[in-house]
C-alpha cells in the first residue's frame, strides 16, 4: 500500500486542493482510496459527530464515508492547547497510527492530510515530520510562492526525512516566476535530492471568493441586487483616488471588487457602468438613490460594511489568499491544474502502481 502524507511549508498553501485531486485521479485509475487528517485544527459536529470541518469536506468530495473519529482522532481546541503548554499532553501518536492501520486495511493509497505546515503541532509531538514517521509515509511537500519560494524550509525537511520525502509540489507561481525556477531552483532542489513532482501555475479563479460568502466575511450587508450574488470576485481595487486615476487602474482590474467609501457616489458610478463584480462601500454610508437604482438594473451587488476603507483593503488580501475551497467549480478547476501538472508517472514507477 502507498501512503502519501500531504504537507506544507506553510499553512493555506493548498493541501485540501491536492489532497482532492490525488484521491480523485487514483479512484479513476481503479485504486481504492482512504483518507485521513490526523490531526485537526477546525472542530465541526455532523449528525451528531465531531470531526474537522476540512476532513468532512475532502471526504464528502471523494465519496468516503469513515467515522469522523477515527478520520481525525486529534482535535485540537483551547483546552487541548492549555494542556499541552501546561505540560500535560499525552503520546498520542499511538493513537493516530491504531486508527491510521483499521482505515489502511483494504486500500491501495491513503491520502493523509496535514495541518499548518510540517512543523505544526511540535509542541505536542504532533508535527508533520513526527506524523510521517510514526505511519510509514511518503511525504508530498507543497510549497506556495508567496513573493519567493521557501527553498530553505524545503532543504532542511529533506534533512529530517531523508527518503521519505517523496517530493515537491510548487504551487501558485505566476508565470514571470517559471524562468526562475526552471533555470535556478528546481535544479538547486533536485541537486538536494529533493524531486519536483509537479508545478502548478498561479489561478485566479481559485482564489476567488462569491461575492455572497464575501459579504459574511466582512461582516458587512448586501443592500442591492442580492440576487446577483453569486458571482465571484477575483481581486480588488481601492477607490480612494481622482476619477480619472481610478477609471485608468479600473480597466486593467478584471473581476474586480471595487472598496470606496460610502460617500463617493463619482467612484461608484464609475465602477457601476464599468461592470465591477460588486462595489463594497466603506464607514456604515449608504449610497444615494441614483447609485442604488443602476446597482439593480446592472445587476451589480452592494455590500455595506462599518469598517474604514483601508481595513477592508487589508481583510480583503488576507481573504483572497486564504479563502476554503468549497465551490464545485473551483474543486473541478483546481483537479484539472492539479492533475495536469504532477508526475504520476514517476510515483506510478516509484511505488510499483497497477493501474
Amino acid at each position: 500500500m502507498l501512503g502519501l502524507y500531504i504537507g506544507s511549508t506553510t499553512g493555506y498553501s493548498g493541501k485540501n486542493m491536492i489532497a482532492m485531486s490525488m484521491g480523485k485521479k487514483f479512484q479513476k485509475m481503479g485504486l481504492n482510496v482512504g483518507y485521513m487528517k490526523p490531526v485537526g485544527v477546525m472542530p465541526k459536529e455532523i449528525d451528531g459527530k465531531l470531526g474537522d470541518e476540512d476532513a468532512f469536506f475532502v471526504q464528502e468530495v471523494l465519496g468516503l464515508s469513515e467515522d469522523p473519529s477515527k478520520v481525525t482522532p486529534v482535535l485540537v481546541d483551547q483546552d487541548f492547547k492549555v494542556k499541552a503548554f501546561r505540560g500535560q499532553c499525552e503520546d498520542l501518536l499511538p493513537v493516530i497510527k491504531k486508527n491510521y492501520q483499521d482505515i489502511s486495511q483494504d486500500k491501495d493509497v491513503m491520502i493523509v492530510s496535514g495541518s499548518g505546515s510540517m512543523y505544526s503541532g511540535k509542541y505536542c509531538g504532533l508535527d508533520g515530520v513526527s506524523v510521517v514517521e510514526a505511519l510509514n509515509l511518503n511525504a508530498v511537500v507543497i510549497d506556495r510562492f508567496n513573493k519567493e519560494l521557501n527553498y530553505d524550509y524545503m532543504t532542511v525537511l529533506k534533512d529530517s526525512l531523508g527518503d521519505r520525502m517523496l517530493g515537491a509540489i510548487l504551487n501558485d507561481i505566476p508565470p514571470y516566476f517559471n524562468e526562475e525556477i526552471n533555470s535556478m531552483l528546481a535544479p538547486f532542489l533536485e541537486s538536494k535530492g529533493i524531486k519536483i513532482l509537479g508545478i502548478i501555475p498561479k489561478d485566479p479563479l481559485m482564489g476567488a471568493i462569491k461575492v455572497s460568502d464575501l459579504a459574511k466575511r466582512l461582516g458587512g450587508k448586501i443592500i442591492s441586487a442580492p440576487d446577483k450574488a453569486d458571482k465571484v470576485v477575483e481581486n480588488f481595487i481601492i477607490g480612494t483616488m481622482q476619477v480619472e486615476n481610478f477609471m485608468l487602474h479600473f480597466k486593467k482590474s478584471k473581476r474586480s471588487a471595487v472598496i470606496v467609501g460610502g460617500d463617493r457616489s463619482d467612484v461608484q458610478l464609475v465602477a457601476l457602468e464599468g461592470n465591477a463584480q460588486c462595489l463594497i462601500l466603506t464607514g456604515n454610508l449608504y449610497p444615494n438613490d441614483i447609485i442604488l437604482t443602476r446597482s439593480e438594473v446592472l445587476g451589480i451587488p452592494i455590500i455595506m460594511v462599518r469598517d474604514d476603507t483601508y481595513a477592508v483593503a487589508r481583510e480583503m488580501d488576507t481573504l483572497l489568499s486564504r479563502h476554503k475551497l468549497r465551490d464545485v467549480i473551483k474543486i473541478q478547476h483546481g483537479s484539472q491544474l492539479v492533475n495536469s501538472a504532477v508526475d504520476y508517472q514517476y510515483i506510478k514507477e516509484t511505488f510499483d502502481l497497477k493501474w
